[in-house]
């Protein structure tokens, strides 16, 4: 990646920073020698406490409020980026929402909210990526491995995620000559309060002894991913989905 940014350090972007997966790879990140963005829409105090912990252990980072579905915010985050920290030069699309409901069951306000998320909240990022974002770059979108497992209730949560994968296989291509990778985590359970929420002791059990590692993932697992991803030892990795999923199928 190139090193035209402050301090000579890389700059990342992580939306939906302020909490679970997203903070936990912010910190990685950090830990990595990352200059590092803490996006969030709603949760100011944590974003800032987040920043704050980062700053402690020696780290760099900033964080920026900015709603990923509106295009012109997400050009707001992008130039706040570049003008404290640097030119951006990985972007890391955490920020997912999930509402588990049959299909049936769903309004129209759901299914509207959770495509504008998921869906459109990555492909303004990736949009603006294109335009804003260092050639060498890396860019990694997290998914869901709920596609693969086709579980009741996630018909709508997995669509939207689907489109997610789709879109960053084939951008991974229409990136060629500027030497920056598109990759996609898809996570299986994870400990944190996008998976708690909603389910009972006894579905969360389930989910935890689909695994023939005997456990839920954890979000450092994911972060470790990431981190791999975005580093020198995953250059040539691109255009792939990963399922980190412990083995769930």
């Amino acid at each position: 990646m190139s090193k035209h940014n402050t301090a000579n350090k890389y700059v990342a972007i992580v939306t939906g920073a302020s909490r679970g997966i997203g903070a936990e790879i912010a910190h990685r990140l950090a830990l990595d020698g990352f200059a590092v963005v803490i996006n969030y829409r709603n949760n100011t105090n944590k974003a800032n406490k987040l920043v704050e912990n980062i700053k402690l252990r020696g780290g760099q980072a900033i964080a920026v409020k900015a709603d990923i579905t509106n295009s012109k915010e997400v050009s707001h985050l992008f130039a706040e980026a570049e003008q404290h920290l640097g030119k951006v030069d990985v972007l890391i699309n955490n920020a997912g929402v999930l509402t588990t409901k049959p299909l049936a069951e769903h309004s129209d306000e759901l299914f509207d909210h959770t495509f504008a998320i998921n869906t459109r909240g990555t492909f303004n990022t990736l949009r603006q990526a294109a335009k804003s974002m260092n050639d060498g770059g890396r860019i990694v979108n997290l998914s869901s491995s709920t596609i693969a497992l086709k579980l009741p209730g996630y018909a709508i949560y997995s669509a939207s995620k689907a489109a997610v994968e789709s879109m960053s296989q084939i951008f991974a291509k229409e990136l060629r000559g500027r030497d920056i990778t598109v990759n996609v985590v898809a996570p299986g359970p994870v400990e944190t309060e996008l998976f708690f929420a909603g389910k009972s002791e006894q579905q969360i059990s389930q989910l935890e002894n689909m695994s023939p590692l005997g456990r839920l993932g954890q979000a450092n697992d994911i972060a470790s991913v990431v981190s791999f991803l975005v580093g020198k030892d995953g250059a040539w990795i691109n255009g792939q989905v990963i399922r980190a999923n412990g083995g769930i199928t």
